[in-house]
């Protein structure tokens, strides 16, 4: 009788940048996010309250009986022209600048971006620099190249530009640095006029690429709007954006905008990912951005967060008191607790878990070390009653 062989153990064969790692943490962010039994300010989700509704289906409609086609064909790698325009107008009239011809592509969201920017610029052993705490999904991209990711930290002003200057002066000069300059994920701070223009000016002297991440950038809650280190430097940056926060994130639709040649390397690299961002969702944004649905949406839900925003701070003023410090958005979704020396924030999360209410702990945030004091909060899905129970159930349990 034959006997069957030995099963094959596939973990052996896994490439060894899927061996545990910062994807682990991703995973288990999104299934706290989307927990139904918990009070969750766990992951960074949009309010469904802010999604299009029904005019999507009417857009959809009127393109198929006007015999459009072009919304179920393949696109172009670079995108749909119509679209593109779209966008470029988009950012023109926000930014005061335009991408020209080839440095604008669209993408399957922000975070392919990201991705495209690893594959094109990063080989085995090269260092890439992140704010430490930073988005754990820009660890994951760069990590997944098998880079050297070094974090560089920051304060209330953002990215701490002074010691990314001795970091660079210091050595082995990196290929690239990531920064979220807005209503920073997960610290939810924002990089100050003076840093930004100092900050490009580093890029140019050390021959820096930059890529900065405007995800949150719309939903801002003051007037006050600084400019984007893509603006202020469109030679040394590469914008990535992403219209999951402000559109619909079931869309996958995002942008990078950045110097020509590196545009056509990111889109070399699309080519071998998934060749095109999808038609459909690319039609759909033109049509729905165009007719002013877009502007209007985005202006309800800033009012939306801002309420959320204003509800937690007053939530955590009365029960979290001196059990902690905290930053204050001025837009986004997140805000950045800290307990005090000898606090441990894995062990309150998990001790609130088990209330009932999810939060994220800091390690995650950081390449390499870190945060084991802090906690992410995302207060963008939670309703001002959630916020309210939900702090109050969390404050008791962060100390031992």
């Amino acid at each position: 009788m034959a006997v069957e062989p030995e099963l094959r153990r596939w973990d052996a064969l896994f490439a060894a940048r899927t061996r545990g790692g910062a994807g682990e943490g991703l995973l288990e962010i999104l299934a706290l996010a989307g927990a139904q039994d918990v009070i969750s300010f766990a992951g960074g989700f949009p309010d469904p309250g802010t999604f299009p509704g029904p005019v999507i289906g009417e857009i959809l409609l009127e393109l198929a009986e006007r015999g459009d086609t072009s919304p179920f064909q393949y696109a172009p790698t670079d995108g749909l022209a119509g679209p593109r325009d779209y966008v470029a107008d988009r950012l023109e009239r926000l930014e005061g600048t335009r991408p020209g011809d080839g440095e604008l592509m669209l993408t399957s969201g922000a975070i392919e971006a990201l991705e495209l920017v690893g594959k094109a610029f990063v080989d085995r052993g090269d260092r890439v620099l992140v704010e430490a705490p930073t988005y754990l999904g820009a660890i994951m991209a760069f990590q997944g190249f098998e880079a050297r990711v070094d974090g560089v930290p920051l304060d209330g002003d953002g990215l701490d530009v002074d010691e990314l200057e001795r970091m660079l002066a210091a050595g082995p000069t990196p290929k690239l640095l990531y920064t979220i300059p807005d209503f920073q994920n997960p610290a939810g701070v924002t990089l100050s006029a003076e840093r930004r223009e100092g900050l490009v000016q580093l890029a140019r002297r050390h021959g820096l690429l930059i890529v900065e991440d405007v995800a949150y950038r719309e939903l801002r809650f003051t007037e006050e709007r600084p400019p984007t280190l893509w603006s202020l430097a469109p030679d040394v940056v590469v914008q990535a954006g992403t219209f999951s926060k402000t559109f619909f994130p079931g869309v996958r639709l995002g942008w990078a905008a950045g110097p020509a040649e590196v545009v056509a390397k990111l889109v070399w690299a699309k080519q071998n990912t998934d060749q095109c961002a999808g038609a459909l969702g690319q039609r759909l944004l033109e049509e729905y951005g165009r007719r002013g649905h877009l502007d209007e949406r985005i202006a309800r839900a800033r009012d939306l967060y801002r309420a959320r925003r204003d509800a937690l701070m007053d939530a955590l003023e009365r029960h979290v008191g001196a059990r902690a410090t905290w930053t204050r958005p001025e837009g986004g979704f997140f805000a950045w607790l800290e307990l005090p020396p000898g606090g441990d924030g894995v062990a309150a999360a998990g001790r609130a878990l088990e209330a009932g209410v999810a939060v994220v702990p800091g390690p995650p945030f950081f390449p390499a070390g870190g945060g084991e004091r802090n906690l992410r909060i995302s207060y963008s899905r939670a309703s001002e009653e959630e916020i309210e129970e939900g702090i109050a159930l969390l404050a008791p349990l962060l100390a031992d």
